[in-house]
């Protein structure tokens, strides 16, 4: 069992990488603000620093996808693959009801509510770092585990941050 700070958002991230079977190094580091911050704090480029983000396709139905730092959806293909023509982006209120975890900590490990996942496939065959439930906690992890324990459908859904499109309409 990975030894925790005490945070309950903490506690059950970590609780379940464990039952997962998922190796995983903690790391801990203070507030960022960043991407670029977050990527020195942890010690990775800013592509290894996954974003978790929560999407939702209709009331309380939502999909975890996980994005490279230095990457944004891609909504068209997005859409395609999930076979709906609208998605929107959850509010931060929204995404703390449906996962149990905070903007800015949210994994889908330890999530209050199971939602499937959709992995860009970047992230595959490389380490990277998901949020770990709580400010200032990731965890190092094999991304190729990742996908294997949480059964994600890996796809091309991201373009590079540059290219980025607005947001859908809610």
């Amino acid at each position: 069992m990975t030894a925790t700070t005490g945070d309950p958002g903490e506690q059950r991230a970590l609780a379940a990488l464990d039952v997962a079977r998922v190796p995983h190094r903690v790391l801990r580091h203070g507030p960022v603000g960043s991407l670029a911050e977050a990527a020195a704090a942890r010690g990775v480029a800013p592509a290894d620093v996954v974003k978790t983000i929560v999407v939702r396709r209709a009331a309380d139905d939502y999909v975890f996808v996980l994005v490279p730092g230095d990457r944004t959806i891609a909504w068209p293909r997005l859409r395609a693959l999930l076979g709906v023509t609208r998605l929107s982006l959850a509010d931060a209120g929204a995404a703390q009801a449906a996962t149990g975890y905070v903007r800015g900590t949210i994994t889908p490990f330890g999530s209050t509510s199971t939602w499937p996942v959709v992995a860009d496939a970047r992230l595959t065959g490389r380490a990277v770092t998901l949020g770990a439930g709580a400010p200032g906690v990731a965890v190092l992890v094999d991304a190729d585990a990742v996908v294997a324990a949480l059964g994600a459908v890996v796809a091309d859904v991201t373009d590079p941050e540059a290219s980025r499109p607005p947001a859908p309409p809610a």
